[in-house]
């Protein structure tokens, strides 16, 4: 039987940490709790967590400063996933915590067992950044234009240069490359990219849009890729 996973709580009105707690140690996930973002920078860099609950208004630094420590952190300890705990909802908000990498974004007040049944969806969809099926059932190199695809490796190519790609901006392109020119709505980009993901908007698929542009152009800036179809979804050109 595989261990437990471990879960980071980074919050620091007790209160909620105890009955995120409970809630988590009652799912059978080994939970630990902090109440400042450095000490759970230190926590993580010491024995990375396979998943941070993070609240974004902490006493000595926000959570967005904590999630872009994580993120550049070396040696795999910055793919992990982290869920946004905040009591702002505001669009802004939400839309900057997907672009810095963050994989869910709840709003308090909320149930502690939707928390943990969100840990349990993002952890059953494939630990690390680029964890989980990419979308696709092709094990070997596929190459075509610009691009070259390894599925079974987790990594897209873009001109020869190997993408630095989060896990949803990872499924989300490899979806749109297996069918160059075919244009994908949006409920079907919901489906199979983040499958069984709570609350995802389209809002959602924009903001990884953006982040995955932004990281093509600065491969190839005068090239754009991606095609949006107002009003349907998105489209890889052929």
């Amino acid at each position: 039987m595989p261990p437990a996973a471990r879960i980071l709580i980074v919050e620091d009105e007790a209160a909620i940490a105890d009955t995120l707690l409970y809630a988590l140690r009652g799912e059978g996930f080994v939970a630990e709790h902090v109440t400042l973002g450095g000490a759970g920078l230190v926590a993580h860099r010491g024995q990375p967590f396979d998943l941070v609950v993070l609240d974004l208004g902490l006493p000595d630094m926000s959570g967005f400063d904590v999630l872009r420590q994580l993120r550049a952190m070396p040696g795999g300890g910055g793919e992990v996933p982290v869920i946004f705990l905040t009591a702002r909802g505001e669009e802004i908000d939400r839309v900057l915590g997907l672009e810095l990498g963050a994989d869910d974004y709840v709003v308090k007040p909320f149930s502690p067992r939707e928390v943990a049944a969100r840990v349990r969806a993002i952890l059953r969809r494939g630990g690390g950044r680029n964890g989980g099926e990419a979308g696709t059932a092709a094990t070997a190199a596929i190459a075509h234009g610009p691009w070259r695809r390894q599925p079974a490796a987790l990594r897209i190519d873009y001109h020869g240069v190997a993408l630095d790609l989060t896990r949803y901006e990872f499924r989300l392109l490899d979806l749109l490359l297996s069918h160059p020119g075919r244009v994908f709505s949006r409920e079907q980009i919901m489906a199979q990219v983040w499958e069984q993901a709570l609350d995802t908007s389209d809002r959602t698929i924009d903001a990884h849009v953006k982040t995955l542009r932004a990281k093509l152009r600065a491969v190839r800036g005068e090239d754009d890729p991606i095609r949006t179809h107002r009003g349907v979804g998105y489209s890889v050109a052929a």
